[in-house]
């Protein structure tokens, strides 16, 4: 018994996944045990598995990368789920823009600022790769990085200041550190 899942990509991201020559498809096979059929008129991608089910996590990890190729990141940031612990959440911008595309746009220009500063900086504070697609923002990145994007993701969407989101992960950050050094420091005496 295999394991058989579809995704859905949009058409125009159907070449970043497989790549020049066919090599970002053949990469995720070889990495994650799986082999990938794409059909490039529906934009289905059939991902089977090689493995036993025992070890299935691996065809898990390959419908993580292709949805995450699929938000927008480029298969090189996608691969970091291949690392233990890394996850790919998705924001679905439309809960907070509604039907308005007016509003989705002014919220996707918040969360990636003046040629990218915003995501940027979300980025480099919270340690979690992001990538604003459509009308969603994808993030990838362990729990506690991804938490940090998410607040600081919707907090930019409901319209609070840059400065003051930078600000509340700056102390998130520096309060994180020292949780790690309480705990490195109760543990070691």
């Amino acid at each position: 018994m295999s394991f058989e899942r579809i995704v859905k990509i949009p058409k125009d991201r159907v070449a970043v996944l497989i790549g020049k020559k066919g090599k970002i498809k053949f990469e995720i096979e070889n990495k994650c045990n799986v082999r990938i059929n794409i059909d490039s008129e529906s934009g289905d991608i059939i991902i089977l598995s090689k493995a036993k089910p025992l070890f299935e996590i691996e065809s898990l990890k390959a419908i993580e990368i292709v949805s995450a190729i699929s938000k927008g990141f480029s298969p090189q940031r996608a691969y970091k789920l291949l690392e233990e612990e890394v996850i790919l959440q998705i924001i679905d911008l439309k809960d907070f823009a509604g039907k308005s595309l007016n509003s989705m746009e002014r919220i996707k220009g918040r969360i990636i600022g003046a040629k990218g500063k915003s995501r940027k900086t979300i980025e480099e504070l919270s340690g979690a790769y992001i990538s604003v697609y459509g009308h969603s923002v994808g993030i990838i990145g362990k729990f506690e990085e991804i938490k940090l994007a998410v607040n600081a993701i919707t907090m930019i969407a409901k319209g609070s200041a840059h400065k003051s989101v930078y600000s509340f992960m700056q102390n998130a950050r520096r309060k994180a550190k020292i949780n790690k050094m309480l705990l490195w420091e109760n543990e070691h005496h």
